[in-house]
């Protein structure tokens, strides 16, 4: 089994709900992941994304710029929830979205992967490692970085907050 980066928006009220209730949250975002992955007669701004097995990769490439919000692991735990897939969720508040929002615009993939190659990755040990030990490309981790952009984009565009959790 892989371990995928997921990500859902939600708004402060469902936010503030999800800290009381992580059951709710789990079924509301379960919800919004089969809606959209059963598609619907007019597009939407997704609510969920996942970004495969790229998180390692991205989470360790943002380190290395300083970066101010952890994108990949959420800044705050749910409290009492359960496990999602490896662990339980995290989350986001609308300011970190923001904030992380501001600082995905200003660096574009190919400067967050510029001078970094596989064999960084693998001596890093970052999952999945083989991949990296094999001397595959980054393109893999430019492309899901390009989708976590604009998602973050939105969000903080609607005030959204965000969940977060490895599945």
């Amino acid at each position: 089994m892989s371990m995928i980066g997921e990500y859902a928006r939600v708004t402060p009220a469902e936010l503030d709900r999800a800290l009381g209730d992580p059951e709710w949250a789990l079924k509301l975002v379960q919800g919004r992941m089969e809606a959209e992955a059963a598609g619907g007669p007019e597009p939407a701004p997704a609510r969920c994304l996942d970004i495969d097995k790229a998180w390692s990769a991205i989470g360790f490439l943002l380190r290395r710029a300083a970066f101010p919000v952890d994108v990949v692991h959420g800044e705050h735990e749910v409290p009492d929830a359960d496990d999602w897939g490896y662990g339980p969720p995290r989350y986001l508040t609308p300011a970190q979205v923001r904030t992380a929002a501001e600082a995905l615009a200003e660096i574009p993939a190919e400067r967050l992967t510029a001078g970094v190659g596989p064999e960084v990755l693998a001596a890093a040990e970052i999952y999945p490692t083989i991949v990296w030990e094999r001397g595959e490309s980054l393109d893999y981790v430019r492309e899901h970085y390009e989708q976590l952009r604009p998602f973050f984009r939105t969000a903080a565009d609607e005030g959204d907050a965000m969940l977060l959790w490895l599945g």
